[in-house]
């Protein structure tokens, strides 16, 4: 297959327009100086999920962080902060609950990455039969092409976590070999041509920019149907990358180190009324910053500020994003979703399983040529006032900041949403809010499983509380959790199957943070609640 030209893979604005004046149709985008026009339709609104990787519980501003996030922080004040949403704990298993609302193990992504989804229907499936125009840009996590699965056009790195500045496998004049995981580079696709170790054309290439450029270019070549947008962001997800520009901002700002940067978060978070004097603060899960030596607290304040800027420059882009939809006079009538795939990780790459140094050690930290991680230090500190990170079913690893912006459509904006939720119930909420019912012959194998969601659209639209009838269960690695309304019965141990885990059972009324286990005086709730889930796995794994 011949490749797409290099020379139209560049990030700026006419990469769409190209493609539309290549099939004869042509661009229907407003003009920026063009005010909100026509009767919204909150019936049929333009949607845009954006799911950012590995951002920790209290990394921006609107959820406690010191990092100033004013555009994602305007979506929270003007429309809906959830407290209480869940993800898998996982990057690809939560890409699947997304888009499908169906549990990774229903749909075969619930154990490796490079693995399709087997069945299900996607939300670009249902969407688009219902006459919108579906568009991703950005991270996918598997080895489909998403435009098999209901997206029109899709931008984006297919596979993992790629280098930032340089995701190609040669060394650009004046820089490094771009540090990577994979020799060869990772896989991206450009609608239906991909190619693995893309090298951009331009030398300022940041992911992040391109992700947006893409699916600002697919807004302007969208017509007057309403469309779904899905921009899937790969930071702050490791290497730590950012334009110096954004690192300077935050120079000195970690020099206290985690607990006083752990302590102000949490006091935000407990003014703010995020979190409450029922849930006690955690025991601290890092260093005692006065033991580290001078070498280990630059080492260890660098890699904060690289990751700060990150979420300066994810936050820009957010709102240049916004730019462009208010550019096309429907920004009142767009529901915009934002949140995680899991918190925050404490994961460390390394050059190889056996070695102490992260890849491309000897370049500075923030360079094209280093893949350095943040590390459980301030991981652990990311996802105050939770404990444990990515990876851990705990909620400092499943707990997600949930952003629903939506001006004609959220009922008392400003509100702070207690109702527990997950990825799986995007899908049902949607289609809640749209009036459509779920269609479980649309995905590639006719007859998908009832989607395992909760419709939550009552709650968006201010129409009262939501009891869960069910359990939100979560089984990743060495953790599992089985989660009602009140209780969390969570386990989690190392290089054994979940199910040797021992069972510590919470209760979420009195104690989110998680610190202290009921389960001796709770014998029949933990029964029930690690009955359900036996029975849980047997039904998904089928």
């Amino acid at each position: 297959m011949r490749l797409v030209n290099q020379r139209l893979l560049h990030c700026g604005m006419g990469l769409l327009s190209l493609f539309v004046a290549a099939c004869g149709g042509e661009s229907q985008s407003v003009s920026a100086d063009e005010s909100e026009t026509g009767s919204p339709n909150p019936v049929n609104p333009d949607i845009v999920v954006i799911l950012v990787d590995d951002l920790g519980f209290s990394d921006i501003g609107s959820y406690g962080s010191e990092i100033a996030t004013p555009n994602i922080d305007a979506l929270a004040e003007n429309g809906l902060r959830f407290v209480d949403f869940h993800n898998t704990a996982k990057c690809f298993p939560s890409r699947a609950a997304l888009l499908t609302g169906l549990y990774a193990q229903q749909v075969k992504r619930d154990s490796k990455a490079r693995t399709p989804m087997i069945g299900g229907v996607t939300i670009a499936e249902s969407l688009k039969s219902g006459g919108y125009s579906t568009f991703m840009a950005g991270k996918h996590h598997s080895i489909e092409n998403p435009i098999t699965r209901g997206f029109d056009h899709y931008f984006g790195l297919r596979d993992g976590a790629a280098n930032f500045f340089n995701p190609g496998i040669a060394a650009r004049p004046g820089e490094p070999e771009p540090a990577r995981k994979l020799e060869n580079g990772r896989w991206w696709c450009f609608d239906a041509q991909c190619q693995q170790g893309y090298a951009p054309p331009q030398s300022d290439f940041y992911a992040t920019d391109a992700f947006t450029d893409w699916a600002i270019d697919f807004l302007a070549s969208a017509d007057d149907a309403p469309y779904f947008l899905y921009l899937a962001y790969t930071a702050p997800h490791d290497p730590l990358h950012a334009p110096e520009e954004n690192v300077r901002k935050f120079e000195g700002t970690y020099d206290a180190g985690y607990q006083a940067i752990a302590d102000a978060r949490d006091k935000r978070q407990r003014t703010m009324g995020l979190i409450d004097a029922r849930y006690p603060r955690p025991d601290a899960q890092w260093r005692d910053w006065s033991t580290l030596s001078d070498e280990q607290r630059e080492d260890q304040a660098r890699r904060m500020e690289v990751y700060a800027g990150m979420i300066d420059r994810l936050d820009q882009n957010v709102g240049r994003l916004i730019d462009a939809i208010k550019a096309r006079g429907r920004f009142d009538n767009t529901l915009i979703v934002f949140l995680s795939d899991n918190g925050a990780s404490a994961e460390l790459v390394r050059a190889d399983p056996d070695a102490a140094d992260e890849i491309g050690a000897e370049h500075p930290i923030g360079s094209v040529g280093r893949w350095a991680s943040l590390g459980p230090d301030w991981a652990s500190v990311a996802n105050t006032p939770f404990r444990f990170y990515k990876n851990y079913s705990y909620n400092g690893g499943t707990t997600t900041p949930m952003i629903a912006h939506w001006p004609v459509g959220v009922a008392d904006a400003g509100r702070i949403v207690e109702t527990p939720g997950h990825l799986i119930d995007l899908h049902a909420t949607l289609l809640g809010l749209l009036g459509r019912t779920y269609d479980s012959g649309l995905g590639p194998d006719g007859a998908a499983p009832p989607l395992e969601g909760v419709d939550l659209s009552a709650v968006i639209r201010g129409q009262g509380a939501l009891e869960r009838s069910g359990y939100i269960v979560n089984r990743w690695n060495g953790g599992r959790s089985v989660r009602s309304t009140r209780w969390k019965l969570v386990s989690h141990t190392e290089e054994r199957e979940a199910e040797d885990g021992v069972w510590e059972l919470y209760d979420m009324f009195a104690d989110r943070t998680e610190t202290r286990d009921v389960a001796a005086a709770n014998p029949d709730v933990v029964s029930d609640m690690a009955a359900a889930y036996d029975a849980w796995l047997i039904r998904v794994s089928q």
